[in-house]
C-alpha cells in the first residue's frame, strides 16, 4: 500500500483570484450541439422555447454551470463558415456543404439566434473568425454587424434584421487551429502569423475596444514560439487547445492533465520570452479555449463525438479543472468543449436529458472554486505515491524521471484550494482533492498554516462510485454530487478513485 500523503495549505500564501472565466462553455455546429441541443424548434414534447426554439431544459442546466463566456461557432467548423449565411430571414438561408466535419449547415441558426441565446442565458458571446476559406474584409464586415453603431452597411443589416443595438462583442479569436492538417486553409506558423497580425491591425482600426486571441496549438509546440513572437504586441491572449485521452487505462486517463499544467508552465515562459523581445509590459495570458477528456476513435468527430463518459473520465475533468485553479495566474479563459451531446456533460434526446458524470465536478468546480488561488502542497513520503507507468503524451513519464519527487506533477493525490468569503461574511478554505489511484485509498493529514484555526465542522462535496467504470444514462445517474457534514480531526480520508471539495470555515 502506497505511504500517505500530507497537504499543506497557507492561506497567505495567494497565487492569483480565480478568473471565473476559466469556467466557460464551446457551442460548435457539430454533431447535436447545436441542432437537437440547444436549439430544438421543432421539439414535439413541449421541451423547446416556441418562440426561439431553444431548448429551455438544456438552458435550465447550462445555467447551474455558471458559465460566464460562450465560444462560437468553431471550432474547425468556423474555417469553412460564412456568417452572412446565418443572419437574415429563415427561409432565404441557403444550405451548404459542411466541410469540417462531413455534413450539411441549414443556418438556421446563427450570429442573432446566438446573440439572443446568450443574453437569455446571462453569458458573453466569444466568436471566432473563419480565417481558412475567410478574408479579412468578411472579419471586418461581420465585427461591423455586430458592434458597430455607426450608419454603415453592415450595422444597418443588423438594423433591418430587427436588431438596432449592437452586440458589442468583446471576445475574437483569430482562426481555430489553423496549424492543423484537417483544418481548411492550413498555413505554416510564420505565413499564419503575418496574416493575423495584418488582421488584427485592421480589426482594431474598426473597434479598438475588442479582446483579441492569438491560434496557438498545445503550448509546447514551436508554432507557439513563432506566432507568440510576431503576435504578443497585438492580441490579448493565446490560445491553447489540448484533449486528453484514457485508451482504455485508468491512470493515463487521470493523469492525462499534467500535460496541460506542463503546457502552462511552458505558454508561460513564451509569453515571457515574446514580451521581452518586443518590449512589451502589456498583460497576456492564456486562453484555453479547447479542453476536455475525448478519445476520437471511440468517440469519432465526424459521426457527432457523443462521447458515453464514466467515473474516470470524471477524475479526469477534477484533474484539468484543478490545472486551471493552480496556474490562476497564467490560465485567465478556458472553455469546455463543448456545452451539449458533442463530448459534453450534458446529453439530450427529444424527450429529456442526463447528466453525464463529468458534470458534476465541473459544476462543483464552478459553484465553489472561486476566490483566491492557493499555493498547495503535497508531500511524496515515498516514490509509490507518485505514478510513473506510460502516459499520453508520452513526454510527462519521461520528464517525470528526472523531475524531484516533489515536483512531479502526476501524484496520486491531486489538490488545488481556494480562499474565498462567503456572502454572510465568512472566510472559507475550499479544497478539491483528487485520489487518482484507481484500487488504494489515503488517508491525508490536512495541515493549515501558522496561525490559522478552522472550525471542526466541515462539508463536503463528494463524486464517487466503487465502480471506476459507473456511467450515467437515460435510466438514471449512478454517479453525482454526495453532500454531507463531517468533523475535522486533522486528517481525511481519501477513497479510492474519488473527488471531493472539502468545505472549511476559519476561526478568525
Amino acid at each position: 500500500m502506497p505511504s500517505s500523503p500530507s497537504i499543506h495549505i497557507d492561506p497567505a500564501r495567494v497565487i492569483d483570484e480565480v478568473d471565473p472565466r476559466i469556467y466557460s462553455g464551446f457551442t460548435e455546429h457539430m454533431g447535436r450541439c447545436i441542432y437537437g441541443g440547444l436549439y430544438d424548434p421543432e421539439n414535439k414534447n413541449g421541451l423547446s422555447d416556441p418562440n426561439t426554439g431553444f431548448r429551455k431544459d438544456v438552458m435550465k442546466v447550462l445555467k447551474e454551470l455558471k458559465m460566464p463566456l460562450v465560444r462560437y461557432p468553431g471550432g474547425n467548423f468556423v474555417s469553412s463558415y460564412r456568417w452572412q449565411d446565418g443572419i437574415g430571414p429563415r427561409e432565404l438561408r441557403p444550405r451548404r456543404p459542411e466541410l469540417a466535419w462531413l455534413t450539411e449547415e441549414s443556418n438556421q441558426f446563427g450570429t442573432d439566434e446566438f446573440m439572443r441565446w446568450c443574453r437569455e442565458m446571462d453569458v458573453e458571446p466569444y466568436l471566432c473568425f473563419n480565417m481558412g476559406t475567410g478574408t479579412l474584409e468578411d472579419a471586418l464586415s461581420w465585427l461591423e454587424y455586430c458592434n458597430s453603431s455607426a450608419n454603415t452597411h453592415y450595422a444597418n443589416l443588423r438594423r433591418k434584421n430587427g436588431h438596432e443595438e449592437p452586440y458589442n462583442v468583446k471576445y475574437w479569436s483569430l482562426g481555430n487551429e489553423v496549424w492543423g492538417p484537417w483544418q481548411v486553409g492550413q498555413m505554416e506558423s510564420q505565413d499564419y502569423a503575418k496574416k493575423a497580425f495584418q488582421w488584427a491591425k485592421a480589426l482594431r482600426l474598426l473597434d479598438p475596444s475588442i479582446k483579441l486571441i492569438s491560434c496557438g496549438e498545445t503550448g509546447y509546440a514551436d508554432w507557439d514560439r513563432v506566432t507568440l513572437r510576431k503576435l504578443a504586441p497585438v492580441v490579448d491572449y493565446h490560445s491553447i487547445h489540448i484533449y486528453t485521452v484514457s485508451e482504455g487505462n485508468h491512470a493515463v486517463n487521470v493523469m492525462g492533465p499534467a500535460a496541460a499544467e506542463k503546457s502552462l508552465e511552458i505558454t508561460r515562459s513564451l509569453i515571457d520570452l515574446a514580451k521581452i523581445e518586443s518590449g512589451l509590459s502589456k498583460e497576456l495570458t492564456v486562453c484555453f479555449d479547447e479542453w476536455n477528456v475525448w478519445d476520437p476513435v471511440r468517440a469519432p468527430g465526424e459521426k457527432g463525438a457523443e462521447e458515453h463518459y464514466d467515473l474516470s473520465d470524471a477524475i479526469a475533468v477534477a484533474a484539468w479543472l484543478n490545472v486551471f485553479v493552480r496556474k490562476a495566474d497564467i490560465v485567465k479563459i478556458a472553455c469546455i468543449a463543448q456545452s451539449v451531446n458533442v463530448i459534453s456533460p450534458i446529453i439530450t434526446s427529444p424527450e429529456g436529458l442526463f447528466r453525464q458524470t463529468t458534470y458534476y465536478p465541473l459544476h462543483l468546480f464552478a459553484n465553489l472554486m472561486r476566490g483566491s488561488s492557493l499555493d498547495v502542497h503535497v508531500t511524496t513520503p515515498s516514490p509509490d505515491s507518485v505514478y510513473t507507468g506510460p502516459t499520453v503524451p508520452a513526454f510527462m513519464k519521461d520528464l517525470t524521471i528526472h523531475t524531484p519527487d516533489s515536483a512531479k506533477l502526476t501524484k496520486f493525490v491531486d489538490v488545488s484550494a481556494v480562499v474565498a468569503t462567503t456572502s454572510e461574511g465568512a472566510k472559507q478554505i475550499r479544497i478539491a482533492a483528487l485520489n487518482r489511484h484507481e484500487s488504494e485509498e489515503f488517508v491525508v493529514p490536512i495541515l493549515f498554516g501558522p496561525n490559522v484555526a478552522v472550525e471542526e465542522k466541515f462539508k463536503v462535496y463528494e463524486v464517487w462510485h466503487e465502480d471506476i467504470k459507473a456511467s450515467n444514462d437515460f435510466s438514471g445517474e449512478k454517479v453525482k454530487t454526495v453532500e454531507r457534514d463531517d468533523k475535522f480531526t486533522g486528517s481525511y480520508k481519501l477513497k479510492k478513485h474519488s473527488f471531493q471539495i472539502l468545505v472549511f470555515t476559519l476561526n478568525v
